[in-house]
């Protein structure tokens, strides 16, 4: 019997590396940013302290999949972010 999977994958930025060369120009990054629920408000944050995940009702790592449940899903997609649902 097929089951439903849900995914939520943290929002990423492309930047380069630091310098004026033409090659650094042109070259790209992926760096992720992680998404913090806190007060039942989720915020970003591109360098989490671990105080700040500590105090959090939920956290996803910048720049990682994660497999929700259905009311994750429901709070995230409310929030304005896309989770990927997945019939396995």
């Amino acid at each position: 019997m097929p089951t439903t999977k849900y995914y939520f994958e943290t929002p990423y930025i492309e930047e380069g590396p630091a310098g004026y060369n033409k090659l650094h120009i042109r070259y790209k990054l992926r760096r992720g940013i992680s998404v913090i629920k806190e007060n039942g408000v989720y915020r970003e944050a591109r360098y989490p302290y671990i105080d700040e995940l500590n105090a959090a009702e939920t956290y996803y790592l910048g720049g990682s999949k994660y497999e929700v449940t259905l009311a994750e899903k429901a709070s995230l997609e409310a929030a304005g972010y896309t989770v990927t649902t997945e019939i396995v």
